[in-house]
């Protein structure tokens, strides 16, 4: 416990209109374009998600023990597209391909999201997806965690719940491209259940982490000794993954180091599609770093180096083959957005990721290979709602079969996007 008490978490959340209604505020007062937080919205989420007056805020009841919301803090963020592209579906084993070169993404996402301060320390926030990339009839709980910023008077704030790893360094919910930031979704570093503490020593930031492992995908009825036992295991394995983030701020650029160890689901079976027997040993470092120029020009910069022992394992009964053993591979991304005025704003993100040892494997995990450009412009009708235009060029060259199954960079990942983003 005394080790714990030393972690440190970096705000995760997105900002939603719902702070805006509550503390009657414009948008602009925490976004420089939503959803990119500016210095006051970063001030106000290391905050807890409140500002002095939040008690003002709560129904007047005379309990100094409970403060409730004056309206029900909700808000919708929702997202529609039109899009062109090159890429196709690529059946893994039999290369079966599916074509569509115009596409109503209409609606790509719904999110109802909530959050609100519940004590002078202790706030939650949770959001949920009502829709997203085209799977409609399920409800999906992302983010979902209570927060006690202060514990025990020593400055030290914890959270519990869900969040995803990468945030951080930098949260992928305040991108403002379509295009996500690749490397963390290859690294398996986003959404996981588990346990935050942070603590500034300004001008420095400790972070500690220790999480599941699995991700939030499943968890697994307890059915022994007891018949028909009403609980749940969330993880299938005692082995968490431990992280932590130092991160500094050198003049005007924020720069942070970080670093995770723990194991995950190996890989076996035809094109790695299924899970190994045992589990692979992870180890990831990275280097972010960012900071503006004046007040219009925001640039970001990530870079991680992956070690996966013993992740891709033979089938049961087979030899070990020539890639089993250590794989490590490496990737990051870049970005710059400019704020040209209230209505324009401009981004540009480039991906690039060597699967290194996974290579050659006629696995789908040579599929990790990527060098993209993402263009994107941002028009904004409203504070809260926009008009995107976004385009993706690939620089990788278009690769043929060349093993037992479709894997590796078999077509091009061009497109170009519109639609809208609406938050309310």
């Amino acid at each position: 416990m005394l080790l714990t008490a030393l972690m440190v978490i970096a705000s995760s959340a997105q900002a939603i209109p719902e702070f805006a209604r509550t503390y009657d505020l414009s948008c602009a007062a925490c976004h420089s374009a939503f959803p990119r937080l500016n210095a006051f919205g970063e001030h106000f989420a290391a905050s807890n998600y409140k500002l002095p007056n939040w008690r003002e805020k709560t129904l007047d009841i005379d309990d100094k023990y409970l403060a409730l919301p004056d309206h029900a803090p909700f808000a919708v963020r929702a997202q529609a597209f039109i899009q062109g592209r090159t890429a196709e579906f690529v059946d893994t084993i039999s290369g079966e391909t599916i074509q569509a070169d115009s596409d109503f993404q209409s609606p790509y996402l719904v999110k109802l999201l909530s959050s609100a301060p519940l004590s002078e320390n202790l706030t939650y926030y949770f959001y949920g997806i009502f829709a997203e990339k085209g799977e409609n009839g399920s409800v999906i709980i992302e983010d979902a965690w209570v927060r006690y910023d202060d514990v025990y008077c020593s400055k030290i704030g914890m959270q519990l719940g869900q969040f995803q790893v990468s945030d951080l360094m930098f949260p992928r919910e305040l991108r403002l491209t379509f295009q996500d930031y690749m490397v963390y979704r290859m690294a398996n570093i986003t959404y996981e259940r588990g346990m935050l503490l942070e603590r500034d020593f300004d001008p420095f930031t400790i972070a500690l982490g220790a999480v599941n492992g699995n991700g939030i995908e499943e968890s697994f009825n307890i059915n022994s000794p007891g018949y028909r036992r009403p609980d749940r295991l969330f993880d299938n394995n005692n082995s968490k993954s431990l992280f932590g983030r130092l991160g500094a701020e050198i003049g005007p650029v924020s720069a942070g180091l970080f670093g995770l160890t723990g194991k995950r689901d190996g890989a076996t079976g035809p094109a790695g599609l299924e899970i190994g027997d045992e589990d692979a040993d992870v180890d990831i470092f990275g280097l972010d770093l960012s900071g503006g120029i004046g007040d219009k020009t925001f640039w970001f910069a990530q870079y991680l180096w992956n070690d996966w022992d013993n992740f891709l394992q033979p089938e049961s009964g087979e030899e070990m083959p020539q890639w089993s053993g250590n794989s490590n591979w490496h990737g990051g991304f870049v970005g710059i957005d400019y704020i040209h005025n209230e209505r324009w704003v401009f981004s540009v993100l480039y991906n690039y990721a060597d699967a290194g040892d996974l290579d050659d494997t006629d696995t789908i995990y040579e599929g990790i290979n990527i060098n993209t450009l993402t263009l994107t412009a941002s028009y904004y009708f409203m504070r809260n709602a926009k008009g995107i235009i976004e385009a993706n060029f690939d620089f990788l060259d278009e690769e043929d079969q060349s093993g037992l199954y479709y894997t590796g960079h078999l077509t091009k990942e061009y497109y170009l996007l519109l639609g809208f983003d609406v938050a309310y």
